[in-house]
């Protein structure tokens, strides 16, 4: 199993680290890290493929703009090697997905309420910027709320449609992706609750249901989805937090365990995982347990490919945290493993078949 790690971080330090996990303790072992990246933050990965895509930044005429690197991934040594990079859009991106057929890379700028669609270049990287989507509007929050900001992208299962959480819009803007056109055309929006700040999505395994975090109101809320129309019914919202919590707080990811019987959610605040079981036949969603990430600010955290496993990256304390998951309860355990990695900001993981 390996690790990898996206950060904040000057193009002069190391920005993106690799990790070799013991599937047996959870024990972390440092491989590879990578510099010449100016905040490498989010990261896709393709295990088969063996390639890492990480956003970063470039500098047009002194105005910081998109970028997308990729990386071939040695299994055996956990080695990175840049293999290409490219422009995005012409402001600063957050989030970075491929669709299922590899032929798309989507972004979304928070900072530029836009989203931008590439198409996949030679040797499977990264390649050409085919189109861009501008967002406009706001919703009740004075600061954080008076203009888009697009969160993150999401391929529904079908890879019909692509879902950007909007947190400045207190909407997830929806677009039908026209794979022979390499656009995205607008399908339709889905309101969330005033002042919610939707941040990041996740679709259950069955595909009838999806569930978005919200970042300023520390809420999730679930919905029905229908995959023929590609709309969605709110049926649900719910806390991140416990009962009597009065800290501030904002919420990050949220992850499904790879069975469907729990959701997963980060507090940063309360710096905590928040448990859900989730109802299969209704998609409810029942909270089992909040656990202490044992850091500050954790700003995402992935299961493993198994459910097994639980690394929380938090930002401020710069460490990743290994729980090990009980998958009959969804319960997370500390296993006492931990590493230090310089502001954390994304972290995924695959299995590699070995040489």
């Amino acid at each position: 199993m390996l690790v990898f790690i996206g950060s904040y971080a000057e193009a002069k330090d190391n920005g993106v680290y690799v990790y070799r996990m013991d599937t047996e303790t959870g024990a972390l072992t440092p491989l590879d890290q990578v510099a010449g990246l100016q905040n490498p933050t989010f990261l896709s990965l393709d295990a088969g493929k063996k390639r890492l895509y990480a956003i970063a930044e470039r500098l047009v005429d002194g105005q910081r703009q998109g970028a997308a690197v990729t990386f071939e991934i040695d299994p055996a040594s956990g080695k990175l090697t840049e293999i290409g990079r490219v422009g995005t859009v012409d402001t600063t991106t957050c989030h970075i997905q491929r669709d299922a057929t590899n032929r798309f890379f989507a972004v979304a700028s928070y900072s530029g309420g836009k989203v931008g669609l590439s198409a996949a270049g030679e040797n499977d990287t990264v390649g050409e910027l085919l189109d861009v989507r501008q967002h406009e509007g706001g919703s009740v929050h004075p600061e954080r709320q008076d203009r888009p900001h697009p969160h993150s992208v999401f391929f529904s299962p079908d890879n019909r449609f692509a879902f950007v959480p909007d947190l400045g819009m207190d909407r997830i803007r929806g677009y039908r992706l026209d794979p022979v056109a390499g656009k995205l055309a607008f399908h339709g929006d889905t309101a969330v609750q005033p002042g919610a700040g939707p941040r990041h999505l996740a679709f259950h395994p069955n595909g009838a249901y999806a569930y978005v975090i919200n970042e300023l109101d520390s809420t999730v809320t679930g919905f029905r989805y229908d995959a023929d129309s590609g709309a969605m019914r709110t049926i649900q919202v719910v806390s991140t937090l416990p009962e009597g919590f009065a800290g501030e707080n904002a919420c990050a990811e949220v992850q499904i365990s790879p069975d469907g019987g729990f959701l997963y959610g980060s507090n940063r605040g309360h710096d905590s995982i928040v448990v859900y079981a989730i109802d299969r036949e209704t998609g409810a969603l029942s909270v089992v347990e909040h656990v202490s990430t044992r850091g500050g600010h954790p700003r995402h955290f992935s299961l493993s490919p198994e459910g097994d496993y639980l690394l929380a990256a938090n930002r401020d304390s710069d460490n990743i945290v290994v729980f090990r998951v009980d998958r009959r309860s969804g319960k997370l355990e500390y296993t006492g493993h931990t590493v230090q990695a310089s502001k954390p900001v994304c972290v995924k993981m695959a299995r590699f078949p070995a040489r």
